[in-house]
């Protein structure tokens, strides 16, 4: 497992930040729980789920709705539950 220099966490945090506050929380938590574990293939799966748009993603996070399309892949899945669980 690759560790993340300090810049690549500055970014990842940067791109977490989100329009809706319940999902800043949500991410930020996960985050700060979860960030010195992820993987570089963690960090692609991220980056992609924050392109999602923010009533979208907090759709999925709260489990109103269900991954979808390009979003839709084990890696998210796996990210989108620990998200869920905390």
């Amino acid at each position: 497992m690759a560790t993340l220099s300090e810049l690549e966490r500055a970014r990842l945090r940067w791109r977490a930040r989100r329009g809706l506050l319940e999902n800043d929380l949500i991410i930020t938590r996960f985050l700060d729980h979860y960030e010195a574990e992820l993987t570089d293939t963690d960090v692609s799966a991220l980056s992609l789920l924050f392109e999602m748009g923010d009533n979208e993603l907090l759709d999925v996070l709260l489990a109103r709705t269900d991954l979808a399309g390009v979003y839709d892949t084990p890696d998210i899945r796996r990210l989108v539950a620990q998200m869920r669980e905390l």
